[in-house]
């Protein structure tokens, strides 16, 4: 199967938007949309537990892209407003990235 590759185009302000194309954690297409359609499960246990997965993918993710743009020179100030944190708190989080 192949890997989750997402293009996306963020709009960062009116007039700045960012395209790209991102991989999700290595994990392959069929997985997350297996984990995705599983937080419906009306099993509670289930649910929470593809929830936890999907999760600690998108925290995986998050920390890759994080190590990305610090290494393409982007500030903390930047990365935190993306992520829509405080500077500190990114700092915190990531770094030693």
């Amino acid at each position: 199967m192949p890997r989750v590759l997402a293009r996306v185009s963020i709009k960062v302000d009116e007039t700045t938007t960012v395209d790209g194309v991102w991989r999700l954690a290595d994990m392959e297409v069929g997985d997350v949309m297996r984990l995705a359609q599983a937080t419906g499960d009306d099993d509670p246990r289930a649910a929470l537990a593809a929830a936890r997965e999907l999760r600690r993918a998108a925290d995986r993710t998050e920390a890759a892209v994080v190590r990305r743009a610090r290494v393409s020179g982007l500030a903390w100030a930047d990365i935190a407003a993306q992520l829509g944190v405080s500077k500190q708190a990114v700092h915190k989080k990531y770094g030693r990235c």
